[in-house]
């Protein structure tokens, strides 16, 4: 029987926004240059692929003000755990033929 909660979605299986939601699903946020690294792209890429998930409302962006840098963290929203974790169930019954 196949898990209702499956449904591919095409903002998420771009590569570099698939593995964006798989690191972040693994954490409760990151800093965005842990992101950056992590994805091994230029800043301005990274920013593209939040900029689509932020507006999909599958991550929030969090600037903490305080002393020091400010610095950008990010997290997976409710929706956006519930679709990546439905995106990857649907690729498994892809998969499994």
């Amino acid at each position: 029987m196949s898990d209702p909660t499956a449904a591919f979605d095409e903002v998420i299986h771009a590569p570099l926004r698939l593995r964006i939601c798989a690191f972040l699903d693994a954490v409760s946020s990151a800093e965005f240059g842990a992101v950056r690294e992590m994805l091994d792209v230029a800043d301005s890429v990274v920013s593209k692929h939040l900029k689509v998930l932020t507006e999909a409302g599958y991550v929030e962006l969090e600037k903490p003000t305080g002393r020091g840098r400010v610095r950008t963290w990010v997290k997976l929203t409710e929706a956006g755990k519930k679709a990546y974790r439905g995106h990857v169930e649907a690729l498994r019954g892809i998969t499994a033929g």
